[in-house]
């Protein structure tokens, strides 16, 4: 016995959910769990606040399962509160899919998590949630120190960094502008005072501005609605869901290649994609078709063109659509630096349309805006200037245009930190604690998560989620978070109950 271990998660959305779910079905001696989180919307985060039911989300019950292992939790869940509730959202009318709200989602969240916390009670754990932000953390000899904003410190074992991916980003400095909204979540609270025939413009073309005009339009918005960003790459339209097994880019067969340590070529990568086409009897060239024609189909004819394809009884998109995410924290390490700039450079906007693809409905939903004229997409905008009191005038590349508001959708950057963590980060990286990936966020090490400076894990600190994206490429989705969750409740479990275990803090020398 090497005594009562503590951990700390600093942040309690999604991905803390998924950590806390994880270490109660694991065989971890008990301990203490400690929860920092300073916000009201304690283990939704930002995507699953408590919200209108218009806005869902866009991946089915199969894929949004916290427990590892088990995908059909949250369908039974969901199942049993229909039974309570005696309410059911109705399938997508294009694919028979079921798209539950986002708030929805945010109740499962919440009884799992508490679910999970009452098995950790049971089984001898002492839990504390704390309603402070942590603003520093140091190693202090085989422990963690956490300082909180009301200057309190106190020390852990480990901890397990879960800060979400923050804010969109005000690329075009408009902060405080009137008729700006620099966030649309919750939509009830932030964009219920639109007015109903004013020219809103959406920044940003990805599932979030989708959420945003599903809502306007719900709420009878008459003016006209522009998407405006610099690309105007809509997301794909999920198909009808379909049977079918994955044979060789499984998380197996890649990890085997991983454990080999030998670098893959982008070429490599390609012929590994369609080595799984083929053994399906997939299209590789429809793939191709996606691929290539994604900054040269204009936006609107691409979208209706999609939803046409609803249907498709072509695997080859759903293949790499659920391969593609699972393989990705493995494929990512192993592809040498030109090629990684080479995917971010040139495919990155491509991966993130086809792999996060929206339902039918919301695809239906904006070709019947654009038919009658109230919504368009614009690529290429350059500037955005508020004009006077009110309004703003947009640039783009082929002239401008006036606005009355403006909402704020743009993803944050890989490379930045989230607002609310800058000055938790920055400690980590003043103490060289951590230390900054090339590629987005902070340097992680793949097989455990545990932060990393020139190259070596810190047992004793760990990332979930986008703080992870430039060493995994692929953090986003539930799926990625439960399986990360695993690998860090695995690791710790193993250095804690390792008899040689040591947890030497990353000092300068």
């Amino acid at each position: 016995m090497n005594g009562e271990l503590s951990i700390a998660v600093v942040g309690g959305g999604a991905a803390a959910v998924c950590l806390i779910d994880a270490l109660a079905t694991a065989d971890v001696p008990p301990g203490s769990l400690t929860v920092f989180e300073p916000s009201p919307h304690l283990w939704r985060g930002r995507p699953y606040q408590v919200d209108t039911e218009t806005l869902t989300i866009n991946m089915v019950p199969a894929d949004m399962s916290v427990r590892a292992g088990d995908p059909g939790h949250f369908a039974y869940w969901l199942a049993g509160r229909d039974r309570v509730t005696r309410t059911r959202t109705e399938p997508d009318p294009h694919s028979g899919a079921r798209f539950v709200p986002r708030t929805v989602y945010g109740e499962y969240l919440e009884h799992t998590a508490y679910s999970a916390m009452g098995r950790l009670r049971r089984k001898g754990w002492r839990i504390d949630l704390i309603g402070a932000p942590v603003t520093s953390a140091s190693r202090c000899a085989e422990r963690v120190m956490l300082q909180t904003k009301d200057g309190r410190a106190r020390v852990f074992d480990y901890t397990v960094l879960c800060v979400g991916r923050g804010a969109p980003e005000d690329i075009y400095s408009l902060d405080g502008a009137s008729g700006y909204i620099p966030d649309p979540y919750p939509a009830v609270d932030r964009l219920h005072t639109i007015g109903a025939f004013d020219h809103v413009v959406i920044l940003g073309s990805g599932l979030t501005a989708v959420d945003t005009v599903r809502y306007l339009a719900a709420t009878g918005h008459q003016g006209t609605i522009t998407l405006a960003s610099r690309h105007g790459v809509l997301p794909a339209v999920r198909q009808r869901p379909a049977d079918f097994t994955v044979h060789n880019l499984t998380q197996s067969r890649v990890q085997a290649l991983t454990a080999t340590g030998t670098e893959i070529t982008v070429t490599e990568l390609v012929e590994l994609c369609r080595a799984e086409l083929r053994e399906t009897g997939a299209d590789a060239s429809r793939v191709l078709q996606e691929i290539t024609s994604v900054f040269t189909e204009p936006a609107l004819p691409r979208l209706r063109r999609q939803l046409d394809q609803v249907d498709d009884p072509d695997l080859a998109l759903r293949i790499l659509q659920r391969a593609i995410p699972d393989t990705g924290p493995d494929l990512w390490p192993l592809l040498c630096d030109r090629d990684k700039q080479q995917l971010l450079r040139t495919h990155y906007r491509t991966l993130m349309s086809l792999c996060c693809p929206m339902p039918p409905a919301s695809a239906a939903l904006l070709l019947s805006l654009a038919d009658t004229g109230q919504l368009d997409v614009r690529s290429g905008l350059r500037h955005i200037q508020p004009a006077g009191k009110t309004g703003f005038t947009l640039t783009t590349r082929t002239g401008e245009f006036d606005a009355d508001t403006v909402i704020n959708t743009v993803s944050p950057s890989r490379q930045r930190i989230p607002h609310a963590a800058q000055r938790l980060i920055a400690s980590l990286l003043r103490s060289r604690n951590a230390s900054i990936n090339p590629y987005g966020g902070l340097a992680i090490e793949r097989a455990t998560s545990r932060l990393s400076v020139a190259g070596h894990g810190d047992p004793r600190l760990y990332a979930l989620g986008d703080l992870a994206a430039g060493a995994l490429f692929f953090t986003w989705g539930i799926p990625s978070l439960v399986d990360r969750a695993r690998d860090i409740t695995e690791a710790i479990r193993a250095h804690h109950t390792s008899p040689t275990r040591t947890g030497t803090a990353l000092l300068p020398a």
